[in-house]
């Protein structure tokens, strides 16, 4: 049999054979289709400081972590990728290599509470300055830019409105900052925020990437070596690493991303538009709708529309009521699962934001929409509605 020459990671040109095969090669030992869980805090060295595949403890490195490490940086077509402990040791991580106390950070004003909290109160305290705008007006990202400005911090969707950013329009914008995108609704399989200028892109792996709601994890994916660099050393010397077995469950997930992402996005155009029809619902808001603010922008750079929504009622005890009315679909934080999830930001995800101009509207719910059978996802959300006060 004729046999071409080309290496497996060169054939594994397209996304579901990179996320499937990318970052590991069946070991010369026993085969292994999948890589092994490396379940080993330290590792024997062939001599004082002759390390085997540069592994010596399991902080600072670890084989299992790093396959999954690999395999990221080739979904996002990325040279670097560092994984975390959770989206948010990934993002404290980030933050403090890249800015100073004095340094300024534009934030959007609809950005994930966590992310909010951790650069306002926290770092805060240390001297940064934070501004908030909506990053889809491209003429309030410019007006915002200060001397001193050195991150422009993008999620786009955003959590939990899901408005959407002109990643390149930002970019073309930036003068001397640097831009993250949260890719963490989108994933890589829908959006390439490197491939439209971003510096950096940051994911909470807990959500999609891992897709079955049971592992925590974040990563940082970048072109830049230096920032890598320094990533690698915060993971060694801060320690909030990934776990072996975190690493392996991942890698795992995305091995089905791909076809996840578009159940997920088949799901929630369908649930989308029946939401939208009923009379109790005073907005659906989902980029796949014609009628979507940032429906034509979220059509250029994205690959399809996701699997996360929000809608808003008339009164908002019907968004309260909404929550605790469905059955199949899960009262529940987080997302990304293929599970369907409801929940009440102002009440649940969103409470760090108290206070703030982040606060989500009282009559407001989120949506993560799963893989399940669209029939039944849609007779839950119509006995829901129905029993509305």
């Amino acid at each position: 049999m004729h046999m071409s020459g080309k290496t497996k990671r060169e054939l594994a040109s397209g996304f579901n054979s990179r996320a499937i095969h990318a970052g590991w090669e069946p070991d010369e030992h026993m085969g292994s289709i999948n890589v092994p869980i490396y379940a080993s805090t330290t590792y024997e060295q062939n001599g004082l400081a002759e390390l085997r595949g540069g592994f010596e403890y399991g902080r600072v490195a670890n084989p299992t972590v790093r396959s999954l490490e690999h395999t990221l940086a080739a979904l996002e077509d990325a040279k670097y990728a560092r994984v975390f402990a959770s989206g948010m040791a990934a993002t404290d991580a980030l933050i403090r290599i890249l800015v100073r106390p004095g340094d300024h950070v534009i934030l959007g004003n609809d950005a994930y509470g966590g992310t909010y909290r951790l650069l306002n109160n926290d770092y805060g305290e240390w001297g940064l300055e934070l501004s908030i705008v909506d990053t889809s007006d491209l003429d309030a990202v410019a007006a915002a830019i200060q001397p001193n400005t050195k991150l422009i911090w993008l999620e786009t969707p955003t959590n939990p409105a899901l408005t959407v950013t002109d990643i390149e329009g930002v970019v073309a914008i930036k003068q001397h900052a640097q831009v993250v995108v949260d890719n963490t609704f989108a994933t890589p399989y829908l959006q390439s925020p490197l491939a439209l200028g971003a510096d950096y892109v940051l994911h909470s792996t807990t959500k999609y990437l891992g897709g079955h709601s049971d592992v925590l994890g974040g990563a940082v994916v970048t072109n830049d070596e230096h920032v890598d660099e320094r990533l690698l050393y915060f993971q060694g010397c801060v320690g909030a690493v990934s776990s072996p077995f975190d690493a392996y469950l991942t890698a795992r997930g995305i091995k089905t991303l791909a076809v996840r992402m578009d159940r997920h996005c088949s799901n929630a155009q369908q649930v989308a538009e029946y939401l939208q029809s009923r009379p109790e619902v005073k907005q659906v808001l989902y980029p796949g709708l014609p009628d979507h603010p940032g429906h034509d922008i979220a059509a250029k750079q994205m690959r399809g529309f996701g699997g996360m929504m929000s809608v808003r009622f008339h009164k908002e005890d019907h968004a309260r009521q909404a929550c605790m009315n469905t059955r199949l679909v899960c009262l529940a934080e987080s997302l990304g699962g293929v599970e369907s999830l409801i929940e009440h930001p102002e009440k649940m995800t969103h409470v760090s934001a108290e206070g703030s101009e982040l606060v989500p509207p009282t009559d407001l719910v989120r949506i993560s929409i799963g893989i399940e059978d669209i029939e039944d996802l849609l007779a839950d959300f119509e006995q829901a509605l129905d029993a509305l006060d």
